[in-house]
């Protein structure tokens, strides 16, 4: 139960409150504040299930865009509001952070280590987050705007 509670509630409990703060600076609130905070801990706790990788962060911005779009249909509120609120957990500003002590430091084969890791993360939550967005804009254009309806 110990290691269920540190591993992965704790962390997830983390990521809700910092979701939830940086909703005030993206102006969200009511509702919203909650949505997207919940989202942050989702994203947060997929991303700790699948493994804590490069891999791990796609699926967990894929999870994300999906779960934006939907709540951004159902909410008729902005996607990007509920999706840059709930990949923030997942940036990687540590990674560039240790990157760059590592070049001033003069190790550079962890400085290219970091660096190369943190550009996979990044990647892997754009790629992640655009390619969701896509498919789901265009599955949704099929369902509810079919072509002889107008």
């Amino acid at each position: 139960m110990d290691t269920i509670w540190l591993n992965y509630a704790l962390p997830c409990l983390c990521a809700f409150l910092a979701c939830a703060g940086f909703t005030l600076v993206f102006n969200i609130h009511g509702g919203g504040m909650l949505i997207c905070s919940l989202g942050g801990a989702m994203c947060w706790l997929i991303y700790l299930l699948a493994g804590s990788t490069i891999f791990a962060a796609f699926l967990s911005a894929a999870a994300i865009g999906v779960f934006s779009e939907v709540m951004a249909r159902l909410r008729r509120c902005p996607v990007t509001g509920y999706l840059l609120v709930a990949l923030l957990p997942l940036v990687p500003g540590g990674g560039i952070y240790y990157a760059m002590s590592y070049c001033v430091a003069g190790d550079i084969q962890r400085f290219l280590d970091t660096l190369l890791h943190t550009f996979g993360m990044a990647a892997a939550l754009a790629v992640g987050a655009m390619m969701t967005a896509s498919l789901f804009r265009a599955v949704y254009m099929h369902l509810y705007h079919p072509k002889g309806r107008k």
